[in-house]
């Protein structure tokens, strides 16, 4: 979501409601995610915004598909449509003639039970069915409080739904909203999902977003030998595509195992293309909380994978990085991280870290090495940066951490993987919906 400041009373006072708002504790947040799968915001929409019309607000191309059905949806607190959009007009010489728009979301699941479909289940990817648990927790099954459907995480016991979980299903749907980087593991959910579909021949409907990093490609490509869930197919960092056009990409390369093909019927988007600037209205998981964090998470994900803490125990998740560690002489910022929501245990928990706000920066919709070559250069101890097996995972190779240590510019790293992101765009380029 983009807040801009205004010079006004009233906006001033909704503002500060906001900043007061994402101090509160763990379980108010987590409550209020419960509470309620329709989300009413209140934001000035980008005009891009409003003429992209989601997957899933085509209800009228994808009904027909699940009418008379048992259906099975794949979700999280992202999975919503709008519904309605209303404005509240502030025109009086102080707010000099500016309206606020009201728009209201409804979740996908509560949609679709309003129209008399039948769902039977609901599969949950990580951070969970509300998105409140945090990166890498495992999940466990349960019920939805507001409509009694059972839930079954995919993000704990199972990555991949069981054939017993799908035996009742006749169609299963997709609906996560992506941000495009290859250790985001949506992609790996929907590989799963994909697969279990294909072995037990039940069709996948995916209902297509976009993705907020989809203008480029760039960052080192997977190599197999380090395949994980944080990235399970040969592709580069930022990966350029949107969810529906991945799917094209999984079946096409034939990545599923022993070379399944999984029955998918993609709905895709209008008035969306891979340059297209987009908001999301919701955060997709726990950490990344507005635009800025979104823009910002390629190059600071990397930081996961380091001793580096990247924000995570502030409010300002993926806008800054720092560590005790780093020179408190040469940086004047520095912050304590603290648990909060979304993040029980954050590195350094209660240590002061030195090191660069990035929250007010003007976040480019591009990769970057600086942020962390900036931190390994700036390390007193330079042996603490580096946790060099959970690095190598997020980076997928482990050439990046060799490159960094023995000194080379970013220029000098990124010339290193020309060759295969030609590969892989050539690729890329069977599989786009969206131009």
């Amino acid at each position: 979501m983009r807040f801009k400041v205004f010079k006004n009373t009233v906006l001033l006072f909704v503002l500060l409601v906001i900043s007061c708002a994402g101090k509160v504790e763990n379980k108010k947040h987590e409550e209020k995610m419960r509470k309620n799968t329709s989300t009413a915001l209140s934001v000035n929409e980008n005009e891009n915004d409003k003429a992209i019309i989601v997957g899933a607000n085509r209800t009228a191309s994808y009904l027909p598909l699940l009418q008379g059905k048992r259906v099975g949806v794949v979700s999280n607190q992202t999975s919503v449509i709008k519904v309605e959009r209303k404005s509240s007009g502030l025109k009086n010489s102080e707010a000099s003639g500016i309206e606020i728009k009201t728009i209201r979301y409804e979740h996908i699941v509560d949609s679709l039970l309003k129209l008399n479909i039948n769902i039977k289940k609901v599969f949950s990817p990580e951070h969970g069915f509300r998105g409140t648990a945090d990166a890498g927790e495992n999940v466990k099954d349960g019920v939805d409080t507001k409509t009694q459907l059972p839930i079954f995480s995919l993000h704990g016991k199972h990555k991949k739904p069981t054939k017993q979980q799908l035996e009742d299903l006749d169609i299963i749907v997709f609906d996560i909203q992506d941000v495009g980087v290859r250790f985001y593991t949506y992609i790996s959910t929907l590989h799963y999902v994909m697969e279990a579909c294909a072995e037990n021949n039940v069709p996948l409907l995916i209902l297509d977003r976009p993705n907020p990093n989809g203008n480029y490609v760039d960052g080192p490509v997977l190599e197999k030998v380090h395949s994980s869930f944080l990235g399970m197919h040969p592709i580069p960092l930022v990966h350029g595509m949107t969810i529906g056009e991945y799917a094209k990409m999984i079946n096409g390369e034939a990545w599923l195992n022993n070379g399944v093909k999984c029955n998918i019927t993609i709905v895709d988007m209008e008035n969306y293309t891979h340059q297209s600037s987009y908001s999301l209205p919701i955060r997709p998981s726990p950490n990344l909380p507005n635009d800025q964090s979104i823009l910002l998470y390629p190059s600071l994900g990397l930081f996961e994978g380091t001793n580096i803490n990247a924000g995570r125990g502030t409010e300002f998740q993926f806008q800054r990085y720092g560590a005790p560690f780093l020179d408190k002489t040469y940086y004047t910022f520095n912050y304590t991280p603290k648990p909060n929501f979304g993040s029980k245990n954050p590195k350094h928990r209660n240590e002061v870290c030195y090191g660069v706000d990035l929250s007010n920066v003007q976040a480019k919709r591009q990769f970057t090495l600086k942020y962390v070559i900036d931190a390994y250069n700036r390390a007193t101890d330079k042996s603490k940066v580096f946790n060099t097996a959970n690095f190598t995972i997020h980076a997928g190779t482990a050439k990046l951490q060799q490159q960094i240590e023995s000194g080379l510019s970013e220029a000098e790293i990124k010339a290193s993987w020309k060759s295969d992101l030609a590969i892989y765009n050539k690729i890329r380029s069977k599989y786009l919906i969206y131009n």
